[in-house]
């Protein structure tokens, strides 16, 4: 994406991601009503339906598991793997590294007077740290001035160092803030652990973005041999069977919102 485009992106987001694209359907179905009666009938019940799909957790559930065919979280089994790798590198350079990918940066916090994480960026640390402290292995972010902000900005990445150092006793090992992006994330952050002599990556970022991120990192990483194991966060509960699910609420909303704008940008290549 070049800086020419940022601005208008979050207007053509809004064009094509749930409930936008169910607003504009729902408009071209009354404006057809007249003229095509059975067309405009049925764009306007498509459009409730979308409507209505599209703010719920069941249907986010079907769309991240059937659509974007997202990892499992990890489990008690692969968390005493990680620390069993964490042991056998004590006494040397680490092998095995945590990887938190960037999630959104707040310039300025009204409320601390200086720059913040998102809070989808807060969420990422956060679980990057308790695996951290689960498994003793070491702790890269990654996270620079996204798209359309001065240069005069914290990067992300350095917010996030201060923050875990601050609020959580924790260093951070590695920080990339130089990305823009997930694929930036991907290069950058891959280059930077293999010449620390990192072989295996365990990829953190929220379940939506992890099949993106996983593409872009297996691309950036090519036949270097460097692995990758996907810590997905944020996994909606398997209950599509119960009434609330298939209610609309703000939570389906937005988890609808990430995951359709996630496959759109799989199939766009971005």
């Amino acid at each position: 994406m070049s800086d020419s485009l940022a601005p208008y992106l979050p207007y053509l987001l809004a064009l094509v991601l749930p409930p936008g694209v169910f607003i504009v359907l729902l408009l071209v179905g009354l404006r057809q009503w007249r003229p095509r009666r059975a067309l405009g009938i049925a764009l306007v019940l498509l459009a409730c339906a979308g409507l209505w799909l599209g703010s719920t957790t069941g249907w986010a559930w079907v769309t991240q598991s059937f659509v974007l065919r997202v990892p499992p979280a990890l489990g008690p089994i692969d968390l005493d793997e990680l620390k069993t790798q964490a042991k056998a590198q004590a006494k040397g350079n680490p092998t095995v590294a945590i990887v938190v990918l960037g999630g959104g940066l707040v310039p300025r916090s009204p409320d601390y007077r200086l720059s913040d994480l998102s809070a989808t960026g807060l969420q990422r640390l956060r679980y990057g740290l308790w695996l951290a402290r689960q498994t003793g292995l070491p702790l890269a972010y990654s996270g620079g001035i996204p798209y359309g902000l001065p240069e005069s900005v914290t990067p992300e990445a350095r917010v996030a160092e201060r923050i875990a150092r601050e609020e959580h006793g924790t260093a951070l090992r590695w920080v990339e803030d130089g990305s823009r992006d997930t694929r930036e994330n991907a290069g950058r952050t891959a280059a930077l652990l293999r010449q620390a002599g990192v072989r295996k990556i365990v990829l953190v970022t929220h379940v939506w973005h992890m099949p993106r991120a996983q593409r872009a990192f297996t691309e950036a990483l090519g036949g270097s041999g460097l692995t990758i194991q996907p810590a997905p966060m944020g996994l909606l509960p398997l209950q599509t069977s119960h009434l609330a699910h298939w209610s609309p609420s703000l939570p389906g909303l937005i988890e609808n919102r990430h995951a359709w704008r996630e496959w759109l940008a799989l199939v766009l290549g971005y």
